[in-house]
């Protein structure tokens, strides 16, 4: 009995052997025809009126030069009269009295120490609203857009 799982031996193959000169030639030939008409088709690109214009010699004949140069003197302007202005200047004296101090209950809500409020109708209760950034009770929760300044709407 045989095994189904073995394959036959394959039969022996003929050495390569290099193409035929024609294959070779086959590739090569419409290459340099393509090459040949690209270059027709440039060459004949330059323009129909080149091929009926002729380039004439010129020769250069020598031309006069004139240069003019001219040179003003303008008289040199005389300075102006020196101007002195006095100013006279009164000073003042601005004296600032110290407040007195402040006699507030701990319970006030203007002192600012420890100012609070929960929602934006406790600050306007308490007549705060709307609050800045920097004053006594502004707090992030208070400033829903972020822009400094709670309980603006």
């Amino acid at each position: 009995m045989t095994n189904p799982y073995t394959t036959a031996p394959m039969p022996p193959q003929p050495p390569l052997r290099p193409a035929p000169k024609w294959a070779r030639k086959r590739y090569v030939l419409p290459a340099l025809a393509l090459a040949f008409f690209i270059g027709i088709g440039a060459g004949g690109a330059s323009g129909d009126d080149s091929k009926t214009t002729a380039a004439k010699p010129t020769s250069a004949s020598p031309q006069p030069t004139v240069t003019v140069t001219t040179t003003a003197e303008a008289p040199e302007p005389e300075p102006a009269p020196t101007v002195t202005a006095t100013k006279t200047v009164k000073v003042t004296r601005t004296v600032t009295a110290t407040p007195a101090p402040d006699t507030a209950t701990v319970d006030d809500d203007s002192s600012g120490a420890d100012v609070y409020y929960a929602n934006c109708s406790e600050a306007r209760a308490a007549g705060a609203a709307p609050v800045h950034r920097g004053e006594p009770g502004y707090a992030s929760h208070l400033d829903r857009d972020n822009d400094g300044v709670g309980c603006d709407s």
